[in-house]
């Protein structure tokens, strides 16, 4: 007598051809989504790693340059000024973001019933364009803006300034509009840590006669330490990518004062016509995007390995 799942002969029976083909089905779900990344994202992403050793113009055959066009930047004064505004951008935007997404999380812990509309208020701005938010506060920003409006309506005409139209003003006001956006998407970063933080602890330590500083400090923080990684590593690399909010409050002035890698690879190609040239650029911020990424991550981690 046969067994059961095969034939007379010995060979498998039809259950167990029906499991193969079955099997395999997840696969070739993944091909579409796959063959779409790699055409749109990962091939262009290809060609531009390859144009970046050339002086392509857009129009010409591209000649292969070799190392020069990193040569080039990395021994140019104005490259050297637009490294350093986005290194002023990317550690003001990381600490001030990082701050006040942690206190609104913190504060909004409380047991107010209207703390779920507060949460969807805070975070609504991040879903919404930066180029739309951005060009808003441009308006706002303007010398004869509804700030500076406000600020004579109340008496305190004396704090009227040219907003975006000083380089130190115009570099804190595009840290400012990038807080003001994102400061509730990291919101909900610490705030979904903060679930993980057993109010037993805190209770303990309140009888303990702990404060509410000290409960902050000797609890809370620590325990927030895997959200914390997250979302310095996440804010390192929007800062990092900056583009919509310098382009439309301040186009890269005053006087090239808020001028980042991003904007300086976009006027290289689509101003300049120097598309080589801007795509070695791009290839050097992707790469160091990614390496502090990983060393941010690296020691965030390691930190919270020694702590726990």
């Amino acid at each position: 007598m046969a067994a059961v799942g095969t034939t007379a002969a010995g060979r498998p029976g039809r259950a167990w051809r029906r499991v193969r083909p079955v099997r395999r089905v997840p696969w070739l779900f993944a091909v579409p989504a796959v063959a779409v990344c790699f055409g749109l994202f990962i091939l262009p992403a290809l060609f531009g790693a390859g144009y970046a050793f050339t002086n392509w113009d857009g129009l010409t055959s591209p000649k292969w340059l070799g190392f020069a066009n990193f040569s080039e930047f990395f021994g140019n004064s104005e490259s050297a000024e637009v490294l350093l505004h986005t290194l002023e951008i990317g550690v003001a935007y990381v600490v001030g973001v990082n701050l006040v997404g942690l206190g609104l999380a913190v504060g909004l812990e409380s047991t107010l019933k209207s703390r779920g509309i507060l949460r969807v208020v805070f975070f609504l701005p991040a879903v919404i364009s930066p180029l739309v938010v951005a060009f808003i506060w441009k308006f706002m920003l303007d010398a004869n803006g509804a700030i500076n409006e406000a600020l004579a309506a109340i008496g305190l005409g004396s704090l009227e300034k040219p907003w975006l139209g000083e380089p130190t003003l115009a570099l804190a006001s595009v840290v400012a509009v990038m807080i003001w956006q994102f400061a509730g998407y990291h919101m909900l970063i610490y705030s979904a840590g903060l679930q993980s933080v057993q109010r037993e602890l805190r209770e303990a330590a309140a009888v303990d006669g702990a404060g509410p500083w000290r409960r902050f400090r000797d609890i809370t923080l620590p325990l927030l330490r895997p959200a914390m990684t997250i979302s310095i590593a996440l804010s390192t690399i929007t800062s990092f990518m900056v583009f919509d909010q310098v382009i439309a409050l301040t186009g890269g002035g005053p006087a090239g004062a808020t001028e980042t890698l991003g904007t300086y690879v976009y006027k290289q190609a689509f101003v300049n016509g120097r598309y080589g040239y801007s795509a070695s650029v791009a290839l050097l911020l992707v790469i160091g995007v990614c390496c502090v990424a990983i060393v941010q991550f690296r020691l965030l981690r390691n930190r919270d390995a020694e702590a726990g």
